[in-house]
């Protein structure tokens, strides 16, 4: 949404908002001029006066709102907001009722005004801004509270951001170190493939230390799942085989970054590194609607080894998913004979 829209949309919403309080006056008003001034005044008349009155309020609203967020009341601050507010609404509440009453009048008079009116209109603005007060409170009231969930949602994403670097920060060294354990024992066996590796992982390593979004485009992350899997199979040659599955709709989708690398790697160490024969990782990638289904499934050994929890990997990505879509979100892992398989299910969106 650009800035003229947001602006447009709240100019709405304030619009809106006064005609919804001039629609509730208008029963009262009615009551007043049908049954205690015996004057039958057509309803739809009536709403209309009323409404005029409000106008003004409807002008005033952006700028009460506007002082609100330069004053906000918070823990060891509330004496000057409070003063500060206080103040404006001495002025700015005769000023909005004077002009409800010189619109008021203007409208029943046909857009005149007679000289033996100022003085009617000077008394019944005075009056009538003692009830106004209420109203520059509900809006001041109206304003704090957009502010505090304002200053609320922009505390909990900078929280989120930060966890998320956090987590994402504990990948790399992880990712690192158990590659680079692998390269040392090839060493021995094949100085020359191990080599190759080296080079490989410098390749990897440009990419996941360089900055970027939390989310990416699908192809991106399958990119680089690509070429990490090339440097698995380096690693345990004729034991891996790596496969690829993904739908066509799906190429342009946003998925967290890093997000498959861990389950890969996960599913590599606890299923293929344990299997004499080596075994196969599958990774797939399918629309479900409105949601978006990335699923790893492997082999695993005969003799299951013991469950020792979450490692950091499914732990991480557990939790990523969490601060990123909350609710929307849902990580699963199962294990069986057959094999094992995780499952995340994320909402559908094309990348920005």
């Amino acid at each position: 949404m650009t800035k003229s829209d947001a602006r447009l949309r709240a100019v709405l919403i304030v619009v809106a908002g006064w005609i919804l309080v001039a629609l509730a006056w208008t029963p009262p008003t009615i009551v007043v001029e049908q049954v205690a001034l015996k004057e039958n005044v057509p309803s739809l008349y009536i709403f209309a006066f009323v409404l005029i009155g409000f106008v003004p309020w409807m002008f005033a609203t952006p700028g009460i709102l506007w002082l609100t967020r330069r004053f906000p009341l918070s823990e060891g601050r509330i004496v000057t907001p409070l003063a500060v507010l206080a103040v404006a609404g001495l002025v700015i509440v005769p000023l909005v009722t004077l002009a409800g009453q010189t619109l008021a009048v203007l409208f029943l008079q046909n857009g005149a005004i007679r000289k033996g009116d100022v003085f009617s209109v000077l008394q019944a603005a005075f009056i009538t801004s003692f009830y106004s007060v209420p109203t520059y409170v509900a809006v001041v009231a109206i304003g704090q509270a957009l502010g505090y969930f304002e200053r609320y949602r922009l505390r909990e994403r900078l929280l989120a951001r930060a966890e998320l670097k956090a987590l994402q920060a504990q990948i790399n060294p992880h990712f690192l170190f158990n590659t680079l354990n692998a390269i040392s024992a090839l060493g021995y066996k094949d100085p020359a493939l191990a080599d190759r590796a080296l080079t490989r992982l410098a390749d990897l390593l440009r990419v996941t230390t360089k900055a970027q979004s939390q989310e990416i485009a699908l192809k991106d992350e399958i990119a680089f799942l690509r070429d990490y899997a090339d440097l698995q199979t380096m690693l345990m040659p004729d034991r891996l085989d790596v496969a690829f599955a993904i739908d066509n709709d799906a190429w342009s989708a946003a998925v967290p970054s890093m997000i498959l690398q861990p389950l890969i790697e996960n599913a590599i160490v606890h299923g293929a590194a344990k299997r004499n024969e080596g075994g196969r990782v599958e990774v797939s990638v399918v629309p479900d609607g409105e949601t978006l289904v990335l699923r790893v499934t492997n082999d695993v050994p005969p003799r299951p080894e013991k469950s020792q929890g979450e490692g950091i990997g499914l732990a991480n990505v557990r939790e990523r998913l969490r601060v990123l879509y909350g609710a929307a979100q849902n990580f699963a892992f199962e294990r069986s004979d057959a094999g094992a398989t995780a499952t995340i299910r994320i909402p559908r969106r094309e990348i920005a």
